[in-house]
């Protein structure tokens, strides 16, 4: 959303762009992202034409994301986040499709986010936070 949509952090997520060898995200972000846009236009954020626009502009990227699934594998954590760090639904699918992620790919993930409690209970996981709104990096 943050690269779509000028807010807070956008400016260091479209500088930090182009350096990313790869980006994971859950497939459940598709929905997340364009209800979002869909929340901007009703608030007045977005013109009709830059409402169809940038969710047109998303849907032809989305393809080169690395999904990640939601599975079982995936949902692993799930409950036991929720628990923990009091997670909303798709904030615990998110944090523990990351952690999945990092047990396949290694500790060199980066977990980008910039919701406080999501961005909070990362750590305690031993993933390594970057919050685009922030100046700070935290694992």
């Amino acid at each position: 959303m943050k690269r779509d949509y000028h807010e807070a952090g956008t400016a260091r997520v479209r500088q930090q762009w182009g350096a990313f060898q790869r980006v994971f995200t859950s497939r459940v972000a598709y929905a997340e992202v364009h209800a979002a846009l869909a929340m901007k236009y009703r608030e007045g954020g977005f013109s009709a034409l830059a409402f169809r626009t940038t969710a047109l502009a998303f849907d032809a990227e989305w393809p080169s994301y690395d999904q990640v699934l939601v599975d079982g594998t995936t949902l692993a954590h799930v409950r036991r986040l929720v628990r923990r760090h009091f997670l909303r639904g798709y904030d615990a699918l998110h944090l523990s499709a990351a952690i999945w992620l990092r047990e396949q790919i290694g500790p060199t993930l980066e977990f980008w986010v910039a919701d406080a409690r999501l961005a909070a209970a990362a750590p305690r996981e031993r993933l390594t936070v970057v919050n685009p709104e922030s100046d700070r990096s935290r694992g």
